[in-house]
C-alpha cells in the first residue's frame, strides 16, 4: 500500500483534498492531508515542511508519494530532503530555484498574471458551485513570511518527479507554465483537462493520474 501525502497551496487547507482522499482509498491506498501553518506570520517554508514530516511520520520510504498543489511546490522538495520519498508529483505546482524567494518567483519566471478576474473565475471556474462555495468559506489567510525567505535547497532533490499541468488553468496559464517546467525541471509536463483545482473539479481523474504514476514506478 502506498501513502499519498497531500500538500495544499497558498491560503488553503486540507479540505482542498477531501474529494481526492476517498478516491485514493477506494484504490487501496492511504491518503494523508494536513493543514500547513500558512496563517502564522512567523512560519517559513521549513516550518511548512515540519508539518508534512510530522504528518507522514512512520511512513517514510519508497511507498511515500508527495502530491503538491500550487505554492505547495515550494514545500514538497524540502520534505524530500528530510525523509525518504518514492515519488514527487506537482499539480499546477510552483517550481522554485535554489536561493529564490517566493516573492521573486513571478518576475523570475516571467509570470504573465492570471487570465481572469475574481476568485471564482480564476480558481474555481470548473468546480461545482457548492464545492467552490465551501472551499472559499474554508480559505485561510496566507502570511507573507515564506515569500521573503530564500528557498534553502541547493538543487532539486534526487527524487522521481512528475508534473501535472492543468490545461484550463486560469491562475497559471498553460503555455507559460510549460516553459517553466521544461526550464526548471528538465521534464515535459503531463496535462489534465481542468482548471487550477483538479482535486475539487476532477478528483476521480486526478486519482487515476496519480495511480498511473505510481504504477509506472512500480511503487506499492
Amino acid at each position: 500500500m502506498a501513502t499519498y501525502a497531500l500538500i495544499h497551496g497558498a491560503g488553503d487547507s486540507a479540505f482542498y483534498w477531501h474529494l481526492l482522499e476517498p478516491e485514493l482509498r477506494a484504490r487501496g491506498q492511504e491518503a494523508i492531508a494536513m493543514d500547513l501553518p500558512c496563517e502564522d506570520d512567523r512560519a517559513g517554508f521549513p516550518d511548512y515542511a515540519d508539518a508534512v514530516v510530522a504528518a507522514v511520520a512512520g511512513r517514510e520510504g519508497p511507498d511515500l508519494i508527495l502530491v503538491a498543489q500550487s505554492l505547495g511546490g515550494f514545500t514538497a522538495p524540502l520534505v524530500c530532503a528530510r525523509v525518504a520519498v518514492g515519488l514527487l508529483v506537482l499539480v499546477a505546482g510552483m517550481v522554485p530555484a535554489p536561493g529564490e524567494c517566493g516573492d521573486d518567483w513571478p518576475a523570475n519566471t516571467g509570470y504573465p498574471g492570471p487570465d481572469g478576474e475574481g476568485e471564482t473565475e480564476i480558481f474555481y471556474e470548473d468546480v461545482p458551485e457548492l464545492v467552490a462555495a465551501e472551499a472559499m468559506k474554508r480559505g485561510r489567510h496566507q502570511a507573507d513570511a515564506p515569500g521573503a525567505e530564500p528557498w534553502p535547497l541547493e538543487a532539486w532533490p534526487e527524487v522521481p518527479t512528475r508534473y501535472l499541468l492543468c490545461g484550463r488553468d486560469r491562475m497559471f496559464p498553460p503555455d507559460w507554465l510549460r516553459g517553466v517546467v521544461r526550464a526548471r525541471l528538465g521534464i515535459e509536463p503531463d496535462e489534465i483537462d481542468s482548471g487550477h483545482c483538479p482535486a475539487l473539479s476532477q478528483p476521480r481523474q486526478l486519482a487515476e493520474r496519480l495511480e498511473a504514476y505510481r504504477r509506472e514506478l512500480d511503487l506499492s
